[in-house]
């Protein structure tokens, strides 16, 4: 699953560790989440496309195959 969390997250002004403080996570999991290592639940998806005001769709791309 792609995702725009890096751009959307610097676009804001945002350090990882604000995002994570945001949405309940550690800074680590921001961080697996940018470079695509891990892919959130539903939950924190939802958390984190509400802290841009977007959809989840806006935030998470599935990888075509």
């Amino acid at each position: 699953m792609k995702n725009r969390i890096k751009e959307l997250r610097t676009s804001k002004g945002l350090k990882q560790t604000e995002l994570a403080g945001k949405v309940g996570v550690r800074r680590e999991t921001i961080v697996h989440l940018e470079n695509g290592r891990y892919n959130p639940s539903l939950n924190l998806a939802y958390d984190i496309s509400r802290v841009f005001d977007l959809t989840i769709e806006e935030v998470f791309h599935l990888k075509s195959t």
